[in-house]
This record gives structure tokens, sequence and C-alpha cells, in this order.
């Protein structure tokens, strides 16, 4: 589905999760070594982790009921229904620096997390 506007720089979209142009730029990378262009990356909160909910970032062949997408330059980016209200207002990010290196998440939704970086609550 494209995006429509309200205004000139505030979209509407199916779901709340952005993608900057060094995460969309890394994914497009990944989806020509691969050799496909089948592939959307799909973003989900899964219950996990020593906080309560882990984050679920892959690429995915398939449309679930209930998917909401977006397309970023390119790069669709699907959310299943479960996961949009603890994703709204994310920011998807990849860093290649030297205290840095893959995709970063930034979520508003995250009240607190772990030690180990990989879960949230």
């Amino acid at each position: 589905m494209t995006d429509t506007a309200l205004t000139a720089d505030v979209p509407v979209r199916e779901h709340g999760v952005l993608l900057t142009d060094a995460a969309s730029d890394k994914v497009k990378s990944l989806l020509a070594q691969e050799g496909r262009d089948d592939l959307r990356l799909r973003v989900a909160v899964q219950p996990g982790g020593c906080s309560g909910l882990i984050y679920q970032l892959y690429f995915d062949e398939r449309y679930l009921e209930g998917d909401k997408a977006v397309d970023f330059d390119g790069v669709e980016v699907i959310v299943d229904d479960m996961s949009i209200p603890y994703l709204d207002g994310a920011t998807i990010d990849f860093k290649d620096t030297i205290s840095e290196q893959g995709f970063t998440i930034d979520n508003p939704n995250a009240a607190g997390g772990c030690a180990c970086g990989d879960s949230f609550h």
C-alpha cells in the first residue's frame, strides 16, 4: 500500500515503524547479495528474553493475516497486527562504526531493557 499524506511532510502509515535511509540501503544491499527481490523486512515483537519481550527482525516472503506494510524507497517493512502497539514510533537504523555495528531499534515504547540489550519491557 502506498502512503498518503495529510501534509507534505506528515505521512499516514499503516504501522508506526520508520526505517532510516541507512537501514534501507543496508537491506537493499543484503537483498542484492541474496539475489532476491521477493522478500520483505519483517519486524515483530515476541515473548522472551530476560525483560519479557524480544525483537524479531528478518526477511520474509509471506504476508500473514493482519500484516501491515509500508514501502521505504523500495524496501517493504511489514509488521503483524499484534506487534504494532509495541512498535509504534520505533525507528530502525543501521550503524557501522567502531563502537556499533548492525541494525538498531530505537523504541519509545520500551520502558526498560536488560544488560544483554536483546529484550525490553
